[in-house]
């Protein structure tokens, strides 16, 4: 079983599906979290009460107050931050490039890659040294984009490019860095949006939470820059 006794796990997007299940595993496994979701009362029921969670609520990642707000919270409460887990992101599906032109581009790089990129430089020089790990969220159309998914694909995929970069940057204070790649995530949102689909081949926030946990953990100390598909069978 994997352990994170005492270590301080920051989770963007803590209220969502993926984030609230990756805090739930990382709490169940010793970790102190800080939680951080612009949703006040949905960040309230996560994980319950306890001495050991600081919740950061109405934080705009997408902008450089918002992440440092957010980041001086955790250190202020904290002392220091062991690994970060960024959730933020959104998702768009439509007609295609000629229909659409650059508007999807901007909504996608907004909702996915701007708040990544402001939270890590707010978080970085914060995370332990030897030791420190980042796990960003990709997704499978980073690879390989289907039609009408160009500006989440792009975005996603800018996502994986970054996550290398801060590899590579901070390998020799001995962060890791890695983005998991999902296929479709089993949520209450894609299950009304696709209700002829079989729920049964894709990946539960809970499994993908698990292989998070093992990113963050020590047991991931010789991965960095990777980026891991977890598809499920889907």
């Amino acid at each position: 079983m994997i352990r994170l006794d005492g270590r301080v796990v920051l989770i963007t997007g803590a209220a969502g599906n993926l984030g609230s299940a990756v805090a739930a595993a990382a709490h169940r496994a010793g970790a102190r979290l800080a939680l951080v979701d612009q949703d006040a009362d949905r960040l309230a029921q996560v994980v319950g009460d306890a001495a050991d969670v600081l919740r950061v609520p109405g934080a705009d990642l997408r902008e450089h107050h918002g992440a440092r707000h957010a980041v001086g919270a955790v250190v202020d409460r904290f002392g220091r931050i062991d690994a970060v887990v960024t959730t933020v992101g959104g998702f768009h599906a439509g007609p295609g490039v000629a229909a659409e032109g650059w508007a999807p581009f901007e909504a996608m790089i907004t909702a996915n890659l701007r708040p990544t990129v402001m939270l890590l430089e707010a978080a970085t020089p914060h995370l332990a040294a030897p030791g420190g790990r980042i796990v960003t969220i990709g997704a499978r159309p980073a690879l390989s984009a289907p039609a009408g998914m160009a500006a989440y694909a792009a975005a996603k995929a800018g996502v994986v490019r970054l996550t290398e970069a801060i590899a590579a940057e901070q390998a020799e204070r001995g962060i890791t860095a890695n983005c998991v790649l999902p296929s479709i995530l089993d949520t209450p949102a894609n299950r009304a949006a696709m209700p002829d689909a079989d729920f049964s081949r894709w990946v539960r926030p809970a499994a993908l939470a698990d292989v998070i946990l093992f990113l963050i953990s020590d047991l991931s100390r010789a991965i960095s820059g990777a980026a891991i598909p977890v598809y499920g069978r889907a």
